[in-house]
Formats: structure tokens, sequence, C-alpha cells
């Protein structure tokens, strides 16, 4: 298991802050070379991303490549590049039908891609929501989904609502989606790079949904993302309750084991297990 807690975006057009990446405590990292580059900055930016990307200068960070979208000038010379870089995924924006995702897999094929490149979709439009599962379950080469909820906000004419009310429905459809398709799903980011607090009942909001995980725009974010969507101590304590009296209940022959007064199934069981392989993935980084 590969945490993915907080997954940050670094402008892939400033040297400085990819050589500050390899020094933050961020689960992945996400070289970018759409938002974050201007047109006349994208030639200069790939070749320094992917040389960053195919550098082993990141340690235990899992690093990602966000190339521009599919219908832009810049999407096939930035494909072909990051797949010859080899990073551990290739993000690609406003994924909206199984077919973009298809393509993005042929391609990377073509150009030499190694097998441990993955696609990472981002969801950003109604349309992206409305064919989740089908995107989701498009290749076996792409590994996680990812909110653009800034996008889909704009493209819903959504104002800022408490709770993030008129994203709940693509959210909760995205989410169904990975589940389904057994990939992983990480949230859209927060803006208010001043707000902590917003930021982490944002990120608490996202746990709670059962998404894996955060992007991120800001290094500040890092610690409370972190820390939010790591198991907690008492979480870690009872899920080892559970596993050790639903053991102790299957050596001596019994049907009915509790925890805290709690009948104890094999759905809880697995959830136990998933706590403690994301708490020791976590101590093991």
């Amino acid at each position: 298991m590969a945490p993915r807690r907080s997954v940050l975006y670094m402008p892939g057009a400033n040297e400085r802050a990819l050589e500050k990446a390899k020094t933050l405590p961020a689960d992945g990292l996400i070289l970018d070379l759409e938002d974050a580059v201007s047109p006349d900055a994208k030639e200069s930016a790939r070749e320094r991303v992917c040389a960053a990307a195919a550098s082993d200068d990141y340690g235990s960070r899992e690093v990602a490549i966000r190339i521009n979208g599919i219908d832009t000038e810049w999407h096939d010379a930035d494909l072909r590049a990051a797949a010859q870089a080899g990073p551990a995924a290739v993000v690609v924006p406003k994924v909206n039908s199984a077919r973009d995702v298809m393509t993005i897999e042929r391609a990377l094929e073509l150009n030499g891609a190694p097998e441990h490149t993955t696609i990472w979709a981002m969801l950003e439009t109604p349309v992206a929501m409305l064919h989740a599962e089908e995107i989701a379950t498009a290749s076996d080469r792409l590994s996680v989904l990812v909110m653009g909820t800034n996008d889909l906000a704009k493209e819903l004419h959504a104002e800022p609502a408490a709770g993030r009310a008129p994203l709940v429905a693509g959210l909760s459809l995205s989410l169904l989606a990975a589940r389904a398709a057994g990939k992983e799903i990480l949230d859209g980011v927060y803006n208010d790079v001043q707000d902590l607090a917003g930021f982490e009942a944002e990120a608490t909001q996202a746990r709670e949904f059962g998404f894996d995980g955060k992007t991120l725009i800001h290094p500040g974010q890092i610690e409370p993302c972190n820390r939010v969507f790591a198991p907690s101590d008492e979480a870690i304590a009872h899920a080892r309750k559970v596993i050790d009296a639903f053991e102790a209940a299957r050596a001596n022959g019994d049907a009915v084991v509790t925890v805290g007064g709690r009948m104890v199934e094999n759905l809880h069981v697995a959830e136990a297990q998933r706590i403690l392989d994301l708490s020791e993935a976590i101590a093991a980084k």
C-alpha cells in the first residue's frame, strides 16, 4: 500500500519549487505542466519536469507528471516526454470518457512508458461525473481518480456553500466509481492557503466520505492533510482489538464475536486490516 494522503502540485516552470519539493513531507508530488505553466514556458518546463521525474532525488515521494489536456497543442509532446521519463504516473486533466483513457494508454505504450507508470484521470466536468464508472474501469493502467473541484464548480455555475453542497453529487458518483473499480481517489484542492482551519474541515469531510487523500496547492497544507488522513491512535488500537478478538473466536470455534459490545463480522475485520496496513505503510515512509 502506497499512502496518498497528501499530493502536492508543484509548478513545472519553477526550478526552485522542484528543488524544494525534495524536502517536503508530502506522500506524493504532481509536477505540473498545465495550469501552473504559461504558454511561453511549456517547452522548458517539460524538459525540467521530465528530468526531475526521471531522477532519484525525491526519495519515497510518489512523483507524477500532469500533462496538458487532450485538446491542447502541447498534449502530444507532453505525453511522449512523460512516457520516456517514466514517472510513477501521468496525470491527465479533463478526462471525460473511457475512450480518452484508452487513447492515453495506447500513447503511453507506443512511447515506451514503463509498466510502473500508471494513469491518474482527472474528473472535472459534469460529463465526467456522469461517466465516472466507465472511466474508472477503462484500463488496468488507470490507478487513481483525481477530483478537479474548481473546474467542476465552474462548469456547474456553483457558488461556494457550506459542506460543498453543490459538489456532493459529483464527489459521490466519482467515489462510487473508484470503489467499484478498485481504484484510489483523491479529493480536489482547497484554494485559501491561509485558512488552515477551513482546509482541515474540508479534508476531514473528504476522509469521512471515503477519499484516500487530497491534492494540495501549498506546502503549508501538508501537515494537517497527513494528520487527517492517517489513522488515529484510537483507530489503530481498535483495529488491533477487532482482529485479535476475531482470531481468538475463530480459534475457539465461537460463532459470535463482539468488541466493546458490538458484533464483529468479516467486513469489520477487513476494514481493521486496511487501517493497520495503512498505518504500517505510513510508518515505513
